[in-house]
């Protein structure tokens, strides 16, 4: 790609006439001159975050179409740095959004230091010593745990079922699953 060899290094008085420019005329071709001055640093930026070449690409176009909007937008002292920023907030928003996609399993997100699904003659003693734990937790956390990990609630709808707030509900699930992993280690399942 073309842009990506363009390493020239751009003065901020050239990029305020573009930006002004833009600014004026709305014309894509001025914000695609100014943006082709830094589009390797972008690319750099989000190969960094992202770890994967045609992602890091795809974000490039991505970030260059929310340039449409947000240059207008916001008071930009020095569009190098600013552009930095961006590019840096998108790549975080997209690994966010990507973590949120994921699917983790009971074992991943709990931590906790046992195999629900143990082979061998153990299994049983493991599940009833986790029901045991379970019945340890004070109200609240048991309920969070239960509607989030048992029946798959996010944590909006277990808010609209218990009358808990956000935070209580973050607070129960994190609570929850460290008592019941001290609880399991007390009863030797490590």
């Amino acid at each position: 790609m073309a842009w990506l060899n363009n390493s020239k290094k751009q003065d901020n008085n050239n990029d305020g006439a573009l930006l002004k420019r833009y600014r004026q005329s709305g014309d894509l071709a001025v914000l695609g001159e100014l943006f082709q001055n830094y589009a390797h640093m972008v690319y750099y930026v989000c190969y960094r975050y992202l770890q994967d070449g045609e992602q890091s690409k795809d974000a490039v176009m991505e970030i260059f179409e929310e340039l449409i909007n947000k240059v207008n937008k916001q008071d930009i002292k020095q569009f190098s740095a600013w552009l930095y920023v961006l590019s840096r907030n998108h790549c975080l928003m997209k690994l966010r959004s990507a973590k949120k996609m994921q699917h983790i399993t009971l074992d991943e997100f709990m931590e906790l230091p046992i195999d629900l699904h143990p082979e061998g003659e153990n299994k049983e003693q493991r599940l009833t010593a986790l029901e045991l734990c379970m019945e340890k937790l004070p109200a609240a956390q048991k309920q969070s745990i239960d509607l989030f990990f048992m029946n798959e609630k996010c944590y909006k709808e277990i808010t609209e079922l218990t009358g808990f707030t956000l935070n209580e509900v973050k607070s129960y699930i994190q609570n929850g699953k460290r008592n019941l992993k001290i609880c399991m280690e007390k009863n030797g399942e490590r």
